[in-house]
């Protein structure tokens, strides 16, 4: 066996492996990047707790608007590339220099669009909140690392993430090591904001050196007019998309603190945190298995409905694995945490976890979405959720707060992820797979 892990494995599920080369490079590098999370699972949930408790809700909250608000502009940074780049380095490993060259330069002017666009909205939006205009300044500077993030890319194309791993865990640590000193010694807010830029700035510096370790080549890189323009093609709907579906995602935390004030956000975003701890299992399990099924597209419709079907039902079952201990352990972990100030987090918590279920199948549908390149029903399904999110916050936030962005957030992912699905016959089928693994979410065989 080419992998040297599976000797640890119990003799049933090594023999079952045995000879699936791409399964178990599939499965290795769903490993490493489950690892990475799991590391990040138990340290930065020690700080972030550590940072919550320290900066109280109010600071907290001011901390997580200004994380929201710039999160809005990161479409801008991936130009909704990151999968058509994988898809073409997949299907023709001879273009992997000039796609990888061009969409360098592609994604650093989105940077820098990103970067302007960012601080220049909350200024507008927010004249006279100085805290703001810093806080986001800062943390939107960021941004022009992650044009960088192709490597990354690069590296998931090849399922070999355990580079890319390194080079995240070791920002992570560094950057986690700075945060203590910064809480040990009564650092103001605005130090805290200034360690997210510094983190995205040693990962890019960490993603080249292992990019030039594995061989890789800077020099060999070649932009074209041609193939920017392809890519632009082919992402643009996407970058739409994804537009969609931050505002979904993340407008909720941006109405929250302009209908209810920052303490409000502070509280709501701790329920946010944990909330999305486990939301690593999908994406891993995502860019693991995506390669293989485009492969498997190209070799018959019949093994591309079944990979799909199981991956569908590997992440429900997962999610569901999650969402039901942490629900009904919710009020004890924030008290226990975060203690008597976020209280109210607890029953947010609660609920909120559910809405991982629907956006674990929305990241397993768009690999069938991106696969079948049909962008315009990415688009309008993430739309319909952006609307709806806005929409339902508009009137719920007023009346119930932080649990009125719950309730808002979870039935806004629904519709994106699985509602959506039946607006379109060509995507009936996919809506009753996705029902199917809701209902019945066998991984077995």
């Amino acid at each position: 066996m080419n992998a040297s892990w599976t000797r640890y494995l119990p003799a049933v599920v090594s023999r079952k492996l045995e000879g699936r080369h791409l399964l178990q490079r599939a499965i290795g590098n769903a490993g490493w990047l489950a690892a990475e999370k799991v590391v990040r699972l138990g340290v930065g949930l020690f700080v972030n707790v550590w940072i919550a408790r320290y900066l109280g809700p109010d600071q907290y909250g001011s901390l997580s608007y200004a994380l929201a608000f710039t999160a809005l502009f990161a479409p801008l940074v991936t130009l909704g590339l990151d999968e058509i780049i994988v898809r073409d380095i997949v299907h023709d490993p001879g273009c992997a220099d000039e796609t990888m060259g061009s969409a360098f330069w592609l994604k650093l002017v989105g940077s820098t669009a990103a970067f302007i666009a960012a601080t220049a909205t909350v200024v507008v939006l927010r004249p006279s909140d100085s805290l703001s205009h810093r806080l986001v300044g800062i943390i939107a500077a960021g941004s022009l690392f992650q044009s960088l993030n192709v490597l990354e890319i690069w590296f998931n194309s090849q399922v070999r993430s355990k580079y890319a791993v390194l080079a995240r865990n070791g920002a992570f640590l560094v950057c986690t090591c700075i945060r203590i000193v910064l809480i040990l010694n009564n650092a103001p807010l605005i130090t805290f904001a200034l360690v997210v830029t510094v983190e995205l700035g040693i990962c890019a510096a960490g993603l080249s050196a292992a990019y030039l370790h594995q061989g890789g080549r800077f020099r060999a890189w070649r932009a074209t007019t041609a193939k920017a323009r392809s890519l632009l093609k082919d992402s643009w709907p996407l970058i739409i998309s994804f537009v969609s579906v931050g505002v979904y995602q993340r407008i909720d935390q941006v109405m929250l603190r302009d209908m209810a004030g920052s303490a409000e956000v502070g509280i709501y975003s701790v329920a946010v945190r944990l909330a999305e701890v486990w939301s690593f299992i999908p994406v891993a399990l995502y860019w693991s298995v995506f390669p293989s099924i485009i492969r498997a597209q190209q070799q018959s419709d019949e093994l591309f409905r079944e990979r799909l079907q199981k991956f569908y039902n590997l992440v429900v079952l997962l999610s569901y694995a999650v969402a039901l201990p942490t629900s009904l352990l919710a009020q004890r972990l924030i008290d226990t945490l975060f203690g008597q100030a976020y209280t109210r987090a607890g029953g947010m918590l609660a609920l909120l976890v559910w809405a991982h279920v629907f956006t674990s199948m929305e990241i397993a549908r768009s690999a069938f979405l991106i696969a079948m390149n049909w962008k315009r029903i990415y688009f309008i399904s993430a739309f319909i959720g952006c609307v709806a999110n806005v929409a339902l916050c508009y009137f719920l936030i007023p009346r119930y707060g932080g649990m009125g962005a719950v309730i808002a957030s979870i039935l806004a992912y629904w519709i994106a992820a699985h509602g959506s699905c039946f607006l379109f016959k060509s995507t009936f089928e996919t809506g009753y797979m996705l029902s199917k693994a809701l209902v019945y979410p066998k991984t077995w065989q």
